[in-house]
């Protein structure tokens, strides 16, 4: 049950410590019982309890009390023992802290442990035993052990009583320490003859309520006559003693000296200790009185140690002398750093000064050996802060990024002032969690991609790729296609970009002669909120690939007419028959075009130039020369593989145009003449069939063909074909062409719908016939007009 409630608020200066309640108990409360209202002593709210995960503090006080936080109430978590806990100690006290989060807040409690007589007396010896001679005088003293009461005030020790009380009575007196020492002083003078032998009981009392007592039984042995006590040189010694001296040290030596002789006078010393730690420490030589140290002395556990030094002589006479042993303090305790409440992780965009840590340091020394400075490590982004008596907080002291460091390993040290000084440390490890303040940065300003036109959709072309110094999700980079056109076409048309992975992927098959290069731009976004982005920049160039085939614009191939280039038959070596053009709609070296002669009917005779498709003769023309000459030139690029076309130059070796006609003409109608020549068959048979028709509608059909046969020949007008030889004369002196040939190229993506246009050449020997037709005649002078206007182009369409 409580016994009293005080309740003492300190609203101090620093904003750490928020206040200070004290309470007042008895020990030996039973588990559970209430020891304080703690959330009304503080004004706290018990919602504040909870969401600041109010916990006690208790450091090395041990776990007596614990907090209920759904009531904000104290109660006893085991049992209080006050002498166990403080032993002789007044006042008795728990000392511990309450401590609140979010934001960080600490009130001190101090729980006074009051006493209760829960411990009757006791002395440390069954018996006591004394020889007194008979020749004791009066008012002789025999000092008692003393009884120990561990209960204080008024429950301890507060008399004692003699039985039987005949021939001794007991006297009280105050020692050195204000402690109170038991004499028993002789009253009557003791006979040996009467009585050899006394039993008495000393009990001792204390001041409870319930009043306990304790008692031991005194043993009087009555000798003969020895009439001289020991008596010690002083009653009370003092002396100085520093801590941690080591064991065996000679302190001091006691001398009591006896008149009598004899085995009367021989004096024997021990110490009459009442507690049991005194005997551990200490020891007396028996003989020479010479006092030692045999444990270890130390200030933080007892500041001064009482021995009672007893003397007694062979005939049982004895005399006492009080020896104090004031300890020195010597600096052998370093600081205790202890952390009351630690941060783990603060985001980087946190405030200045931010508390991180707080944390209680004490010395267990004294004076300046105590006196106690701590200090960190890191003064640059850290500081520490004194918020009260031995308690310390941790605080930013700079702005925070994580980029720059994600993690600091705060070591603060605690010095005390003592010499030679100590010091402890302790090392806290804060996490600097990521706020998305980076937005993601591209590997370069601008990119340049390259893919070979014809390529198959979806093909991967190129990685753009980007990375955010911010951590986690924040840091994770997404790639997004920027809406844009190209030619009026959505790019997304062209091509896709992975999110994940930043891959360009090309969307459709591109083809170099509709689209050479484009651009367009990709964003890449983090994943943080709101999310930062950048974009870049990136061209895309399509590079040719040989796909189209070379096409002749010279000379013309015709389904029904036949072209022909004439050489006369005085034409030199390197005479120039006539000159192949053909284009690449391909760039580059897949445009680059190479001629060669596949089959000729002399070959012997003609050569094409390599690079300018120019045929010209490599030998004299002769006599014995064929008329028609028939040449298969073959155009070459230079892609891989390479591709060509082929082209057909009739050349006629002849000084005149009547003299090649006949050739030609037989040449051109060949084909013509093997249709006759199957339908006359089919009539022959129709004939033979036939056998009723008379030999005179035979005779009649045969005037009749050979009547078709020269009308042919007269439509046709072959004798009378125009020759122009200033046109077709070489001006160079080397052939029938001069050596440059103008023609100009007009080309779109498609190949088949290119147009190629001739300028007016200085010298061209053509041949046209088309025996078939009646129009030859009208063709050539149509054509020859063409050829005389200066300015009219010849227009020839591409084969595709």
């Amino acid at each position: 049950m409580r016994r009293h409630l005080f309740c003492v608020f300190s609203l101090l200066s620093l904003s750490s410590v928020f206040g200070q309640v004290s309470y007042s108990i008895p020990e030996e409360m039973s588990k559970g019982s209430f020891v304080g209202n703690i959330a009304q002593d503080l004004g706290l709210d018990l919602k504040r309890l909870k969401t600041g995960k109010a916990r006690l503090h208790v450091g090395s006080s041990g776990e007596y009390i614990e907090l209920n936080k759904e009531r904000g109430v104290l109660l006893i978590k085991d049992r209080i023992d006050r002498e166990a806990l403080c032993k002789q100690t007044t006042p008795c006290a728990l000392h511990f802290q309450i401590i609140l989060e979010n934001p960080i807040q600490f009130y001190q409690v101090n729980v006074e442990i009051t006493d209760i007589n829960d411990n009757a007396p006791l002395f440390k010896m069954s018996n006591m035993s004394f020889e007194i001679s008979e020749s004791a005088v009066r008012g002789a003293k025999f000092v008692l052990e003393k009884a120990v009461d561990y209960d204080v005030g008024i429950n301890g020790l507060k008399g004692y009583s003699l039985n039987p009380s005949d021939n001794f009575v007991l006297k009280l007196t105050d020692n050195a320490v204000g402690e109170k020492e038991v004499e028993m002083v002789l009253e009557k003078t003791l006979d040996r003859e009467q009585q050899e032998r006394l039993i008495l009981t000393l009990t001792a009392v204390d001041g409870g309520e319930t009043q306990l007592s304790g008692t031991v039984k005194i043993l009087v042995t009555v000798l003969d006559a020895n009439d001289n006590a020991p008596v010690f040189t002083e009653s009370t010694y003092k002396a100085s003693l520093i801590e941690n001296s080591p064991k065996g040290t000679s302190l001091m030596r006691v001398t009591a000296t006896d008149l009598d002789q004899g085995t009367n006078g021989v004096v024997t010393y021990s110490i009459s200790g009442n507690t049991d730690d005194i005997l551990e420490v200490f020891e007396i030589h028996q003989t020479s009185g010479e006092i030692r140290l045999i444990g270890k002395v130390d200030y933080e556990v007892s500041k001064h140690y009482l021995l009672h030094v007893k003397a007694r002589d062979q005939g049982g006479l004895s005399d006492s002398c009080k020896i104090l042993f004031d300890i020195t303090d010597v600096n052998d305790n370093s600081p205790v750093i202890d952390l009351m409440s630690t941060t783990q992780s603060v985001p980087e965009d946190s405030p200045f000064q931010t508390v991180v840590a707080v944390m209680n340091v004490h010395d267990a020394d004294s004076d300046n050996n105590g006196v106690v400075k701590c200090y960190l490590t890191d003064s640059d982004t850290f500081f520490i802060e004194n918020t009260s008596k031995g308690f310390y907080s941790i605080l930013t002291n700079s702005d925070l990024d994580r980029e720059r460091a994600s993690e600091y390993n705060i070591t603060v040290t605690c010095s005390d002032e003592g010499v030679p000084s100590l010091s402890s440390s302790v090392t806290l490890t804060l996490q600097i969690s990521d706020v998305n303040d980076n937005p993601p940065v591209f590997e370069r300003s601008s990119y340049e991609a390259y893919i070979v036109e014809n390529n198959t959709p979806g093909l991967s072309i190129f990685t753009v790729k980007a990375t955010d110094s911010d951590w986690n999700q924040n840091a994770r980079v997404s790639y997004i296609l920027e809406d844009s056109s190209v030619n009026g076409v959505p790019v997304s048309s062209y091509v896709s970009v992975s999110a994940d992975s930043g891959v360009i992927h090309a969307v459709r098959s591109f083809d170099y002669e509709q689209i050479k290069d484009f651009q367009f731009r990709v964003k890449a976004q983090d994943g943080g909120s709101p999310p930062l982005s950048s974009n870049v920049t990136v061209k895309l160039m399509i590079q040719d690939q040989n796909d189209n085939a070379p096409q002749v614009l010279y000379p013309v191939q015709t389904g029904g007419s036949l072209v022909a280039e004439m050489v006369p038959r005085s034409a030199d070596v390197g005479y120039l028959v006539t000159k192949v053009v053909a284009v690449d709609v391909d760039s580059g070296q897949n445009a680059w075009l190479s001629y060669k002669l596949q089959k000729a009917t002399d070959r012997a005779l003609f050569e094409v130039g390599l690079q300018n498709g120019e045929v010209r003769t490599i030998r004299q023309v002769t006599d014995k020369d064929a008329v028609k000459q028939r040449l298969t030139v073959i155009v070459e690029d230079n892609g891989q593989p390479s591709r060509s076309a082929t082209v057909i130059v009739n050349v006629a070796v002849a000084d005149s145009f009547p003299e090649v006609l006949s050739e030609f003409t037989d040449f051109t109608h060949d084909k013509e003449y093997n249709e006759n020549l199957t339908f006359y068959l089919v009539l022959a048979l129709a004939v033979v069939s036939f056998l009723f028709i008379t030999c005179v509608v035979v005779i009649i059909s045969v005037k009749i063909y050979r009547w078709r046969q020269s009308r042919i020949l007269y439509h046709s007008n072959l004798p009378v074909i125009p020759y122009y030889p200033p046109r077709y004369s070489d001006t160079l002196g080397t052939g029938t062409l001069p050596h440059v040939y103008n023609y100009e190229v007009c080309r779109t993506t498609d190949s088949r719908k290119s147009d190629c246009k001739f300028g007016r050449a200085g010298s061209q020997n053509v041949l046209i016939m088309d025996p078939s037709s009646t129009g030859t005649m009208q063709r050539i002078q149509s054509e020859k007009s063409i050829l005389d206007e200066p300015d009219s182009p010849l227009e020839v369409s591409s084969m595709d």
